[in-house]
């Protein structure tokens, strides 16, 4: 016996409804091949781990914790061209632009600088656009395995320009390291 049915893209399809053996009807095919996929996963490696005493490998494309570089004399390479807020799918940076004083020519390399850096943890994806974006690679995801601290507050999750910036003698460290290269 069959019946003729009509999909929703219009074409035509011939169904049957025939009678199911006896050995369909038991069940027992689909029992032992269920069986045997659960053997063949019994053997495998092992997904878990003991999360405190095995600590997992990240992978060489891991996107950690945001950080905003400096230069070899500590000075803040973001000139605040704003594009990587441009291009931040989340929407999650924000900054406002300022203009160095004479007297902070130490601090920052352009005459432009960010005078407010933040990023909103509780929106970023962690897809590395900002990152790519950057003329003067001045923000980089770190491989920190430490991404956001837990809080009850929702402030807590903006990073300003004082949780983003590279801490000085890191960079100091770098440069070191990079003259010796």
């Amino acid at each position: 016996m069959s019946i003729e049915t009509i999909s929703l893209s219009g074409r035509k399809k011939m169904v049957s409804n025939k009678e199911m053996t006896f050995w369909e009807r038991l069940y027992l095919v689909a029992i032992v091949k269920g069986l045997l996929i659960t053997l063949k996963h019994l053997f495998r490696k092992k997904v878990t781990i003991h999360y405190p005493e095995q600590v997992r490998e990240m992978s060489p494309v891991y996107r950690g914790q945001h950080q905003l570089k400096r230069d070899e004399q500590g000075r803040e390479n973001c000139t605040a061209c704003g594009l990587c807020a441009l291009s931040c799918p989340a929407e999650a940076i924000t900054m406002k632009a300022a203009e160095r004083k004479p007297d902070e020519k130490h601090l920052y390399r352009e005459e432009k600088y960010a005078e407010i850096y933040e990023i909103n943890m509780l929106r970023c994806i962690f897809c590395g656009l900002c990152e790519e974006a950057c003329p003067k690679d001045a923000i980089y995801l770190t491989t920190s395995k430490v991404l956001v601290p837990s809080s009850y507050e929702r402030e807590d999750f903006i990073f300003g320009k004082d949780r983003l910036v590279m801490p000085l003698d890191v960079a100091i460290k770098n440069a070191q390291l990079n003259n010796a290269n």
